[in-house]
């Protein structure tokens, strides 16, 4: 059995369709595991959260920010002028996409491989276990009766630096903020959400949350597999060295790739593999 992480699918079904024809993906031998942001960007939103809710027991599927907004304007009663998102709020299986994303995980730890699945990023302050302990927390919340009251607070930058004495919105917005929207932060590990850049262009004063992390927790060996960063993974395609990190946004829906990582093979140089974007020009960025 081998098993794949998968980044950012943002709608583009034919790649990830053609991604899965690369790796000679069996359902019945293989398993994948979605990196977040099943929508948005990309031309066909809803199929692909409709073919990946079909892989069943055969995906692990992790919640991204486009996933969560989405889910936020389906129990919200919001509207939006993105066609793609729209289609998905007015499908007639609205109800089982819905359940399906509510019960999507933001953390997926591979005992077996020691490596740690996430969308965005694991906070520099908190231990591998503390991270499990806090994703299992929000997801508690996102599967529960109070999603409603969280969703209708869900947006905002505050707060931006942890501590185990927020609570109620104000600690699940953080939490998810953290695992779903990550990138930089300040000096006091405070959350930054302004800089979308890779580190080369990045402001003084932000350091990428990986070598904030390196710095915290020295002593943790798990690799962890991230998507969310289009602008760091195209730019570095594999291992960032000596983070035991793997970015694998690299951008397909801004006319990239699609990147698959066997995670059963991981140090082998095939462990990575990628499809080109065939709908989109990188100029649309």
């Amino acid at each position: 059995m081998s098993t794949y992480a998968i980044g950012d699918v943002q709608g583009c079904l034919d790649e990830l369709q053609a991604l899965l024809h690369a790796i000679a993906f069996a359902p019945a031998r293989d398993r994948l595991i979605f990196l977040g942001d099943l929508v948005n960007r990309g031309p066909q939103s809803l199929e692909t959260l409709r073919f990946i809710k079909s892989l069943g027991q055969g995906a692990i599927t992790l919640l991204g920010n486009h996933d969560l907004h989405l889910l936020a304007l389906a129990l919200t009663n919001g509207s939006t002028r993105n066609e793609a998102l729209q289609s998905c709020l007015t499908a007639e299986d609205r109800e089982e996409w819905v359940e399906f994303l509510r019960h999507c995980a933001l953390l997926h730890h591979f005992a077996e491989f020691d490596v740690t699945a996430v969308h965005a990023g694991l906070y520099p302050d908190w231990s591998l276990d503390e991270a499990m302990e806090l994703a299992h927390e929000a997801e508690h919340c996102l599967r529960g009766p109070k999603i409603g009251r969280f969703l209708n607070r869900l947006y905002g930058n505050r707060p931006d630096r942890w501590s185990y004495r927020l609570s109620g919105v104000d600690r699940w917005r953080f939490l998810t903020m953290t695992f779903t929207r990550m990138r930089y932060l300040k000096e006091g590990s405070v959350l930054d959400f302004s800089c979308k850049q890779a580190p080369s262009q990045a402001p003084e004063g932000l350091e990428p949350w990986y070598i904030a992390r390196r710095k915290r927790q020295e002593n943790e060996d798990s690799v962890i597999v991230f998507g969310h960063w289009s602008t760091l993974g195209s730019a570095v395609q594999g291992r960032l060295e000596p983070y035991q990190v793997y970015p694998i946004d690299t951008g397909c829906v801004w006319g990239g790739m699609l990147s698959a990582l066997r995670l059963d093979t991981l140090y082998a140089p095939e462990a990575l593999t990628q499809v080109p974007c065939s709908h989109l020009s990188a100029a649309v960025r």
